[in-house]
C-alpha cells in the first residue's frame, strides 16, 4: 500500500509519538488555509496509520486535512481518550497484555451484548501502557508503535500544527455512546460518571482551549440527540447531529436495523423516530433547534441502485458497480434550512457506492455541495476538492461573526450558512 507523508522521525518525536523505524514516503504538501469544503481526517490518516494516534493525526494534517477527528471515550478515572468505541480489543494490543486478561468482560452497549475490554475499566496510566494497532485489514507495519492519546494531546497537536503550517487546524470530537457512559456503574454499583459528566468535562476543556464561540475551529458530533440538546444550551461551539443506517437496499433506499436504526437515547425514551426521520423536512427543522449541521452517512445524500453485472469492468460485481442516480435532495433541503452538511466515510480501499475511483467519488460529493467530508485518506480528498467546482466556495465557520443587540458575539446556531 502507498503510504504518503511528509513527516520525519524527529517531527513525530516532537509531537509525542514514538519513533518509527519505518521509512516515511513522500507526499506533496497542500496549504489550503481552509478554502473550500472541509477535508476531515477521519480518525486521523487511518488509511495509512493506526487510527486515533498522534502520528495518524499529524499525517492527516500534513496531507492537507482541515480538521482531525478524535472519537472520545472515558477511562475509569474520567480522562477523555481517543478511541472509536469504549471497547478497545480491536484497536489496541490489550489482548497481548497478560496482566489485563481478567479485564475482559461482557457488557450491554446500546442494547447489545458485547464481550471485550472496555476503556472504563482502565486508568489512564494503564491505557498508556497499551499501543495502537491497525484495523480493517490494512498495513500492520506500524502496529505497536503509538500510544493511545488523550484529548489534551490531540488539542496540543492541532495547535502546534496550526502554528507550524500557518493553517487553522480544527478538531472534530465525537462523544461516543453518551447514554452508555452516563449509566456506567463502579464495582460497588454506584454511578461511575453520571448524566452529562462527559459533556460537561468536554465543554470545560474546549471552552478553556478555544473559548465559548461559534468561531472556534471545533465541531462536536454525536449520534445521540439529548446530549446535543444539552450542549446547545451551554455552548456556542458548533454541534453536529450524526445520521446512521445499517445498509443500503438494492433500490437505493436505506436499511434501518438496530443499533443503526435510531439514536440510542430515542430507544431508551421510547421515541419512535428513526435516523431517516431526522433527515425529513420536519426532522431537519427539529435538528435545527439544537445543532448547526447534520452528518449523514453518504448513501443518504446520493441514490445508487444495485446492478447484477460488472458495470465498471474490473472483473467483480459489487457496490462499486451501482448506478448513481444523483442527489436525494437532503443536501439541498438542509442548506435551505441553514444547516451545514458533513458526510462520511470516504475510503480508497472500500465503501465506494457507485464509484470505483475514490477520488472521483469524493469530487462528486464536493460538486454536490457538501460542506465537508470525512475520509481515511486525506491526500485523496484534498486532490478531489482541488478538482471540484466548489473548491473555493464554502465558509466552514458560517456566520460565526453574528452579534446580539448589545454588540456581543451571538449564538450562531441557525445562522451557519
Amino acid at each position: 500500500m502507498l503510504k504518503p507523508t511528509l513527516l520525519t522521525i524527529s517531527m513525530l518525536a516532537s509531537l509525542g509519538a514514538q519513533n518509527s523505524a519505518h521509512a516515511l514516503p513522500h507526499s506533496e504538501h497542500h496549504d489550503h488555509a481552509n478554502a473550500g469544503p472541509l477535508v476531515i481526517g477521519h480518525r486521523g490518516a487511518s488509511g495509512y496509520r493506526p487510527e486515533h494516534t498522534l502520528a495518524g493525526y499529524a499525517l492527516a494534517i500534513e496531507m492537507g486535512a482541515d480538521f482531525i477527528e478524535p472519537d472520545l471515550v472515558l477511562t475509569k478515572d474520567g480522562h477523555m481518550i481517543a478511541r472509536h468505541e469504549p471497547m478497545i480489543g480491536g484497536t489496541t494490543d490489550v489482548a497481548n497484555h497478560p496482566e489485563f486478561a481478567d479485564r475482559k468482560t461482557t457488557r450491554m452497549v446500546d442494547g447489545f451484548v458485547v464481550t471485550d475490554w472496555f476503556a472504563s475499566d482502565f486508568t489512564l496510566k494503564e491505557i498508556k501502557t497499551l499501543r495502537a494497532i491497525q484495523t480493517r485489514g490494512r498495513d500492520n507495519s506500524y502496529d505497536g508503535e503509538f500510544e493511545i492519546p488523550t484529548l489534551n494531546e490531540v488539542i496540543a497537536l492541532a495547535k502546534q500544527q496550526s502554528e507550524k503550517t500557518g493553517r487553522r487546524i480544527g478538531i472534530y470530537p465525537e462523544i461516543k455512546h453518551s447514554t452508555y457512559h452516563a449509566d456506567l456503574k463502579n464495582a460497588k454499583g454506584k454511578s461511575l460518571f453520571g448524566k452529562n459528566f462527559f459533556e460537561d468535562k468536554l465543554l470545560k476543556k474546549l471552552h478553556k482551549e478555544y473559548g465559548n464561540s461559534a468561531c472556534a475551529p471545533v465541531f462536536i458530533q454525536s449520534f445521540e440527540v439529548s446530549n446535543l440538546q444539552y450542549l446547545s444550551r451551554k455552548t456556542d461551539i458548533k454541534l453536529v447531529q450524526l445520521i446512521d443506517a445499517d445498509d443500503v437496499n438494492a433500490d437505493g433506499s436505506m436499511s434501518l436495523v438496530a443499533p443503526y436504526k435510531q439514536p440510542y437515547d430515542f430507544v431508551v425514551k421510547g421515541d419512535q423516530r428513526t435516523f431517516a426521520d431526522l433527515l425529513s423536512n420536519d426532522g431537519l427543522d427539529f435538528v435545527k433547534t439544537y445543532a448547526d449541521a447534520v452528518g449523514p452517512w453518504k448513501p443518504y445524500l446520493v441514490k445508487t441502485v444495485a446492478v447484477d453485472f460488472d458495470r465498471n469492468g474490473d472483473g467483480k460485481v459489487n457496490i462499486n458497480d451501482r448506478i448513481v442516480e444523483g442527489s436525494t435532495g437532503v443536501v439541498e433541503m438542509a442548506h435551505d434550512k441553514g444547516l451545514l452538511v458533513h458526510t462520511w466515510t470516504f475510503r480508497n480501499d472500500a465503501s465506494g457506492y457507485g464509484f470505483a475511483d475514490p477520488q472521483q467519488e469524493m469530487t462528486y460529493y464536493f460538486d454536490l455541495g457538501v460542506d465537508g467530508l470525512f475520509t481515511d485518506f486525506a491526500d485523496t480528498a484534498v486532490a478531489a476538492r482541488d478538482a471540484s467546482i466548489n473548491a473555493e466556495h464554502a465558509d466552514f465557520l458560517g456566520r460565526c461573526e453574528s452579534r446580539d443587540d448589545d454588540g456581543h458575539e451571538g449564538h450562531a446556531r441557525h445562522h451557519v450558512r
